[in-house]
């Protein structure tokens, strides 16, 4: 999985990961947009994650302590978000930084698998609900 992605890592800011496909980029860049300006500290990650996923018709699963699963982050919020403006929709993780202020977009990868799969599976239960 790693062995496809530095293609778009040559095309993406360091700061946030890149999408892994071209369908991606519209959705994670709206995202990113309406993430900054984060000024609430961790008492409001949740409610302005939330807030930045709607308005691009995608949606806050959960939010957790980060425990160390990614580096420098304190919270970690799990958002399902469009492919391309399609039905289709993708996991990814928005990570409030250790100090507080800063919100990044991180897509899964070996670290955070797990993560996803849990992510998946609870996405799956509630369509059966």
């Amino acid at each position: 999985m790693l062995s496809s992605e530095p293609k778009q890592a040559s095309t993406a800011t360091q700061a946030t990961a890149p999408p892994s496909d071209a369908g991606l980029t519209m959705e994670l860049l709206e995202l990113e947009l309406s993430l900054d300006g984060f000024t609430t500290g961790a008492e409001g990650f949740a409610a302005h994650v939330r807030a930045a996923a709607a308005a691009i018709e995608g949606a806050l699963l959960f939010e957790l302590p980060a425990s160390g699963l990614i580096a420098d982050c304190d919270r970690i919020a799990v958002l399902r978000i469009p492919q391309d403006g399609s039905a289709a929709m993708t996991t990814v993780f928005a990570c409030l930084e250790s100090d507080g202020a800063t919100i990044r977009i991180e897509k899964p990868n070996e670290e955070t698998a797990d993560l996803k799969n849990f992510a998946e599976a609870f996405v799956d239960v509630l369509q059966r609900i």
